[in-house]
């Protein structure tokens, strides 16, 4: 073997265990770069991930990192196991860091101005001034009794029974101040009251809110249900 061929060979070996010597030294620099930050393990989203998504469902779309403590958000995630049970509160994005603030039980993020209404009912809502709906002191979940007077005859009958109420717009609100003060605010002259019926009494209640009027009673869902059959104007005069 020729002086020179060897010598290309210690030339080329000398370079590569040069080139392992700079990676290993450049890690190793980073390593301490790295733990002269206090690097701490964080979780990072890396696909969006929709509000209202369990915790328990975001395994595919985070990740753990480490990343320099300078670098980290408070309340920082370093495991979904820490909101267990709860649900995502907006979208996640690439790139964020997950955080508790991020998460909510289902029950908070539940609409306390609306209640559900059974599969299948329809919803419809009536507009009514505040002296036929219990003067405004009426919440979703509810139950009214609904009764309809028509013009002609000039009768008034109670047409249905323990209506759910899912939704009402313009009623007496209590609000708590900051000082924990309890404050109550009048109902507007005006409510938007949303009923869940089934399909023919959707139609009644249709036809009541546009020919008749129509009057809502607190009736409790164990109330009893009395077929009393429609008043007349003779009945009051008695």
């Amino acid at each position: 073997m020729s002086r020179r061929l060897i010598a290309a060979i210690a030339a080329f070996i000398l370079a590569a265990l040069a080139a392992v010597l700079v990676i290993s030294y450049v890690n190793a620099a980073d390593q301490r770069a790295m733990d002269g930050m206090s690097p701490e393990t964080v979780l990072v989203v890396t696909e969006s991930a929709p509000e209202g998504t369990p915790a328990e469902e975001l395994g595919d779309f985070v990740a753990t990192e480490e990343l320099p403590a300078s670098a980290t958000v408070p309340d920082g995630l370093v495991s979904l196991e820490d909101v267990a049970g709860q649900v995502t509160t907006t979208t996640l994005y690439p790139g964020e860091q997950l955080v508790t603030a991020r998460f909510a039980s289902p029950e908070d993020l539940a609409d306390p101005t609306k209640a559900d209404a059974p599969e299948g009912f329809h919803e419809i809502t009536v507009q009514l001034p505040t002296t036929r709906v219990i003067g405004g002191h009426l919440s979703p979940g509810d139950t009214v009794g609904f009764f309809v007077s028509p013009a002609d005859p000039q009768e008034t009958q109670l047409t249905l029974q323990k209506v759910l109420v899912t939704r009402v717009q313009g009623g007496v609100t209590e609000t708590v101040t900051e000082d924990g003060e309890a404050t109550t605010e009048p109902a507007a002259e005006t409510l938007m009251v949303t009923l869940a019926v089934e399909a023919p009494d959707a139609k009644l209640v249709a036809h009541a809110g546009e020919f008749h009027g129509i009057w809502l009673s607190l009736e409790p869902e164990d109330g009893p249900e009395d077929d009393t059959g429609p008043i007349q104007v003779e009945d009051v005069l008695e």
